[in-house]
């Protein structure tokens, strides 16, 4: 029951909105033959942590509670009741939904060492490459998805260190059940992943075990995706977000270790720890959008990064409104951008306080009282002008309704701006469509009739897509992409179009490591302050009465705010592994030729 209620406080714990399903695996270690020993519980839907939990808890319902406080029992009767537990919460980034698609998958064998389950984080750019390399080697994978070639990777590895195994038990003599326990005391999970994975492009964390007991951890080499561990006499965690495990187990911050680019930490079935060096780092690129949005902001860390993404706004937000703060409200949409603009308000605070001393000290020596209270009574105005109407996303009809409908998802508080004398500020965490601005956030801002809107993002300007774990993969999709476009045409360079896409799909039968990202061409001739300009002209519905502008972080300011996480693929065209660059190609292509809703990877 303890590790049961741990995993479900974890997986609570991580469960982000986006979110569209979940499973758990539970090992039942030293079984007999004929019991089961390896369980799995999925479910689709927002609600699918309570439904896995709730059938996995229907087991025990009617067993006495002398029974079930009764380990030796537990361990021999109940399911799920075991040492083991694995869970995950799916997000796709592959468009393919389904219960068939949520983790964790199973591959079952006969040989309790050959049984494999396997989680994970993950999005890998060579799928076809692979595929095609093992089906050259006999097998046959169900599917042309990356979660099903992992699993039949590992799985084969798996196999042949078994199989490796029970030759040597063979050759030693060894019968029966002695042969089982020799391979299952002797596998080496190090090898069997390391084999398994050196020729993955991509961003992961993969988690698995095996039907005898071992289990295992490994990052990719390239530091994409994160993965956090703390290990003791008793137990051993791990999960991607580090905050979760200091919340679910109680540990400290300093005993919570990250595993390092291309680590894994292997669990044997005896509880032996190991930490290995999996694959060596290669062009190490952490994933910065993971500290801007998509991992939680509890961590120490990560809430410090993302104040300082709203403070390094501040000399932008003083020109954006002339300097005039004392008639400027600041606020926040949505309310994962809420960190972000505590420190901008830290930053504006900061300012305002260099103004009021320079004000005092030109007062000189006659200054008044009234004067000076005068000067300290500015504060920055920071208001909740906008709060979310949840309720209107299930009522959101299709056709002309739905622009109706969406410009009310999000209700404005009346009487927190001067109409006509305030400058109205909102910080959000990224812009990536801008579907959102235009159809109801700018709407609705304009209702309260400030005299400027300035809109800003935490994050630069999303130019390229993602293709290591975030859904962003269509180019069609980046307003900041359209903006470029529509300036190209506008001043009679559209041939820059023209000659991207003959490069690039000149590159298509090129091998991954050949490509080359010409799409950055598109952006060169114009400057990122050209590009917003065009994106608030693109996203302004007609009849707003403010001046509107939409102000995005630099480059330069995210990586000070992020210095360890140099990942910006998204925002640079500058991929950290070859299968990026093949990415962003197709993508284009698709785009050019019209096949848009075409996935490019």
């Amino acid at each position: 029951m303890y590790g049961l209620n741990k995993l479900y406080l974890l997986m609570e714990k991580q469960h982000n909105r986006g979110q569209e399903g979940a499973g758990l695996t539970c090992l039942k270690m030293e079984s007999h033959p004929g019991e089961e020993y390896l369980f799995r519980e999925r479910a689709m839907g927002s609600g699918a942590i309570t439904e896995i939990f709730d059938k996995v808890y229907s087991h025990y319902q009617n067993v006495p509670k002398e029974q079930l406080n009764d380990a030796t029992y537990a361990k021999q009767v109940l399911p799920f009741a075991g040492e083991i537990y694995m869970g995950h919460l799916r997000y796709s980034t592959t468009g393919r939904s389904g219960l068939a698609y949520v983790h964790p998958f199973i591959r079952r064998n006969n040989w309790r060492a050959k049984n494999l389950s396997l989680c994970g984080n993950f999005n890998l750019t060579n799928v076809d490459e692979i595929f095609d390399e093992i089906t050259s080697q006999g097998q046959h994978p169900r599917k042309l998805a990356d979660t099903y070639i992992i699993l039949e990777q590992v799985g084969h590895r798996l196999d042949r260190e078994a199989e490796r195994l029970f030759n040597e038990s063979k050759n030693l003599g060894l019968k029966g059940m002695d042969i089982t326990m020799y391979i299952e005391n002797n596998l080496n999970i190090e090898n069997v992943i390391k084999t398994a994975s050196p020729r993955w492009d991509g961003g992961y964390v993969i988690c698995g075990l095996t039907g005898s007991g071992d289990s295992f951890t490994f990052r990719d080499p390239w530091g994409i995706r994160p993965a956090f561990y703390y290990a003791d006499d008793e137990i051993v965690v791990i999960a991607s977000e580090r905050p979760v495990i200091q919340t679910a187990i109680g540990a400290d911050i300093n005993n919570i270790k990250e595993l390092e680019p291309g680590q894994g930490i292997i669990i044997s079935k005896h509880g032996d720890v190991k930490i290995s060096q999996i694959n060596e780092p290669k062009n190490v690129r952490k994933c910065s959008f993971e500290r801007i949005y998509f991992s939680r902001g509890s961590d120490k860390d990560i809430y410090q990064e993302r104040k300082k993404l709203g403070k390094n706004l501040v000399p932008a937000i003083i020109k954006s409104v002339d300097g005039d703060l004392e008639n400027t409200v600041f606020s926040f949409i949505p309310n994962t951008a809420e960190v972000a603009y505590y420190g901008m308000l830290e930053g504006l605070n900061e300012k305002l306080s260099q103004d009021k001393t320079e004000a005092i000290l030109k007062l000189g020596k006659d200054a008044t009282p009234e004067q000076i209270q005068e000067i300290l009574s500015k504060v920055i105005r920071g208001e909740k002008v906008a709060l979310k109407d949840i309720k209107l996303r299930t009522f959101i009809a299709e056709g002309n309704t739905r622009n109706d409908l969406a410009a009310h998802v999000y209700d404005v508080t009346y009487g927190s701006v001067k109409a006509g004398v305030d400058n109205l500020v909102v910080i959000d965490d990224s812009i990536v469509r801008g579907t959102t601005l235009k159809q109801s956030i700018i709407k609705i801002l304009d209702t309260l009739n400030p005299k400027k809107i300035t809109i800003l993002s935490s994050s630069p300007q999303i130019r390229y897509p993602d293709c290591y774990g975030i859904d962003m993969s269509r180019m069609g999709e980046f307003i900041a992409f359209k903006a470029a476009v529509e300036l190209l045409r506008e001043n009679n360079m559209s041939h820059i179009l023209d000659e991207v896409y003959q490069k690039s799909k000149a590159q298509q039968g090129l091998p991954k490591e050949e490509i080359v990202n010409y799409v950055k061409d598109i952006y060169k001739p114009f400057t990122p302050e050209q590009i917003s300009a065009k994106i608030v002209e693109m996203l302004t519905p007609k009849g707003t009465k403010a001046e509107v502008e939409i102000i995005y972080q630099t480059i330069e300011g995210l990586h000070d705010a992020c210095p360890d996480n140099n990942g910006d693929w998204y925002f640079t065209g500058d991929y950290p592994t070859p299968g990026g660059n093949r990415v962003v190609n197709n993508a284009f292509v698709y785009y050019y030729e019209g096949q848009d809703d075409k996935r490019s990877y």
